[in-house]
């Protein structure tokens, strides 16, 4: 009994017999129903550390199975992903990988690591990098990518890695009267950007990527896709060393 319980626990399908694979506690009588919880409860506690095994071995799964779901979002979504028009692109335009960072300006993460992201792109060289506007806390974060996209559409992809670049060390809250002393600074009409931010065009950008966001369930900030992986986080082991990882498969 204690094997089968055993077994059972773990998952560990190659130890049980054939008849214990064809177990069915729903064809037990009541009382081999309570002698079998008597059981159970007895081998674990004498065994707890069976418990954590089949945890452990229940998240591995888990993780493993999200992991190919990721894959298989970002298969079906390519175009949407890598090639929507709008994003800007930087890094190396010609790069044999891809990775692209959903981001929210007012995300401490994301500004603590945003330069581990330049310096993983350009120590590199050879990476392809998308920033996709992802503002999802507040006010302040959908202003400054507003703020961040009109520039793309007024002024091009160099005036945007400016707005970025400052935005993402934007200390005061993202107004009006500070969004235009930074379109001053990164020598861009203030007037067409502060009125292009209320534009159809930089909604739809949004509406776009919010649309995707919801499609790969990115429920937080920084979320990288690098070649066909997605990361829900920064890795502990940090950003260019995701990148070896997806080279090292590629």
């Amino acid at each position: 009994m204690k094997r089968l319980i055993a077994a059972l626990l773990l998952g560990a399908t190659p130890v049980l017999t054939a008849p214990a694979m064809a177990f069915d506690i729903g064809a037990m009588t009541d009382a081999e129903k309570t002698e079998f919880g008597a059981a159970v409860r007895e081998y674990l506690m004498a065994n707890p550390q069976v418990l954590i095994e089949s945890i452990n071995e229940l998240e591995s799964r888990q993780a493993e199975q999200a992991a190919k779901d990721d894959v298989d979002l970002v298969a079906e979504n390519h175009d949407a992903i890598f090639d929507d028009g709008h994003s800007w692109v930087g890094g190396n335009p010609d790069g044999d990988l891809t990775m692209v960072e959903f981001m929210d300006y007012r995300c401490g993460v994301c500004r603590q690591y945003n330069q581990e992201v330049v310096d993983a792109v350009e120590d590199d060289g050879n990476i392809r990098l998308i920033i996709k506007e992802f503002p999802i806390l507040g006010q302040d974060s959908e202003a400054s990518s507003r703020f961040a996209i009109a520039v793309k559409q007024i002024a091009g992809d160099e005036a945007y890695k400016a707005a970025h670049d400052a935005l993402i060390t934007l200390r005061s809250p993202a107004t009006e009267d500070a969004l235009r002393k930074l379109a001053e600074q990164i020598d861009v009409d203030a007037d067409k950007v502060i009125a292009q931010m209320a534009s159809d065009e930089v909604t739809q950008v949004l509406v776009k990527n919010r649309e995707l966001g919801e499609t790969m369930a990115i429920q937080g900030t920084p979320t990288f896709i690098i070649g066909q992986q997605m990361l829900r986080g920064v890795p502990r082991a940090g950003v260019a060393s995701a990148i070896d990882q997806v080279r090292d498969a590629m």
